[in-house]
């Protein structure tokens, strides 16, 4: 393998530019691939909300793979990832990963990189929750998965709207070893 591998899962729910902003960040590290699986719904959304079509999203990825394509490389434990990230993740999808579905290719690989005990991080963009919402996040999270619902932190004091995604994404990456100076870190209350 020539660098580490992270899978990029992009679904329905509001949020597009997470998984995209992922996908441009991994874009430019050196020794890191993405291998992209972009739902139907998910390219709708990139289009409603960025105005980007499924060729340009897919243009960011280093591999990518139509959602139904359950005979691709990231079905199965053989193929080697550091894990995978669903951004933003519908609550359709949450719960086809909780109760292990794999009836598409998003879920089957999330399915894959919790049996093989890979980091699984999904970005659950839906609220309020409702009772079986919560009951999947709890029953992904009982798996090994990480449920990260973008909120926005302010002590990192954003500016912007951009500022407030950058940092759920770089916090998101951290998960998995990729490290950013450009993350505003916690270090404590300033004395005053």
């Amino acid at each position: 393998m020539a660098g580490k591998r992270l899978i990029v899962g992009i679904t329905g729910a509001s949020g597009a530019v997470y998984g995209v902003r992922l996908l441009e960040e991994l874009r430019a590290r050196r020794g890191w691939e993405s291998h992209l699986v972009l739902t139907e719904p998910g390219a709708l959304n990139c289009w409603h909300e960025l105005r980007l079509k499924r060729k340009d999203v897919e243009r960011l990825a280093h591999a990518a793979y139509h959602p139904k394509d359950i005979a691709a490389a990231i079905a199965s434990g053989s193929f080697l990832t550091e894990g995978m990230v669903i951004a933003p993740c519908s609550m359709k999808t949450l719960a086809a990963v909780a109760h292990a579905l794999s009836n598409d290719l998003v879920s089957r690989a999330a399915d894959v990189v919790l049996k093989e005990r890979r980091r699984l991080v999904i970005l659950p963009r839906e609220t309020p929750f409702n009772l079986a919402h919560l009951k999947n996040l709890v029953a992904v999270t009982e798996m090994g998965g990480i449920a990260y619902p973008p909120m926005p932190a302010f002590y990192a004091k954003p500016r912007n709207l951009e500022q407030m995604i950058e940092h759920t994404v770089l916090r998101v990456l951290d998960l998995f070893g990729i490290h950013s100076t450009r993350v505003a870190r916690w270090r404590g209350m300033a004395k005053t």
